[in-house]
């Protein structure tokens, strides 16, 4: 495997993570009620510890992203 498909696989991870991660905030942003109460039934829990746990999830998910797509994307194109 060459730089440059190393290259295009990491730039669409990004594309395809950073649209997931657009989804998944605008969804939990606009939607939250419904998601707590779908989730409610299957693991009951405070309101509060429900609204940390998806403050961490988006997080953790978006910490994810930039280092293993975004950094490594962006020093494979700077070098190639």
């Amino acid at each position: 495997m060459d730089i440059q498909v190393l290259t295009q696989f990491l730039m669409w991870c990004t594309i395809v993570n950073l649209a997931l991660f657009a989804m998944s905030f605008l969804f939990l942003a606009f939607a939250a009620d419904f998601v707590y109460k779908m989730h409610g039934k299957w693991f009951p829990m405070p309101r509060e510890t429900f609204t940390v746990v998806l403050y961490a999830y988006l997080g953790l998910y978006k910490i994810l992203i930039l280092v293993f797509n975004l950094v490594p994307w962006l020093v494979l194109a700077s070098i190639g």
